[in-house]
């Protein structure tokens, strides 16, 4: 089942509970498949890779935004932030741990022969490439330069 229908399914449980947190989200979702699908030159159908990319991507903004309200001290604002998060992030696969990520990042590095922070943007392209939509990049960043250094 695609994305898009899952998306439709859960607003249409969303509406019947009436839970406004979880409509936001999936709707937020919902617009953001519109939008790419209809982006000048995009295909009709979303692969699997391009909806990971667009949920995390939502997932980024909702940290983010968490971040800078509970920073400012305005929980009332983070608290809806985090709420959505959560929904969205039932749309991802399942993510793995710091330590799970860094024994990746360790075996690409062991394995190429990489050294130096002057590898970082290979090791960070085949990590990426092999983690994508189970972490997030500014994980993968982090440990590749505890790493390297």
């Amino acid at each position: 089942m695609s994305l898009a229908t899952q998306i439709m399914d859960k607003i249409k449980e969303a509406m019947k509970a009436k839970d406004t947190v979880a409509l936001e989200a999936l709707r937020a979702i919902k617009s953001a498949i519109l939008l790419a699908q209809t982006e000048s030159g995009a295909k009709e159908d979303l692969t699997a890779d391009d909806e990971i990319k667009l949920l995390q991507k939502l997932v980024k903004q909702r940290k983010d935004s968490a971040a800078i309200y509970t920073e400012q001290g305005r929980t009332d604002l983070a608290e809806p932030e985090l709420a959505q998060l959560a929904v969205i992030e039932q749309f991802l696969p399942a993510q793995m741990t710091e330590e799970e990520v860094e024994a990746v990042v360790a075996k690409i590095i062991s394995e190429n022969g990489f050294s130096g922070m002057a590898s970082m943007g290979q090791v960070m392209g085949i990590a990426s490439k092999e983690l994508a939509g189970q972490t997030d990049g500014k994980t993968i960043s982090t440990l590749v330069k505890k790493l390297l250094s």
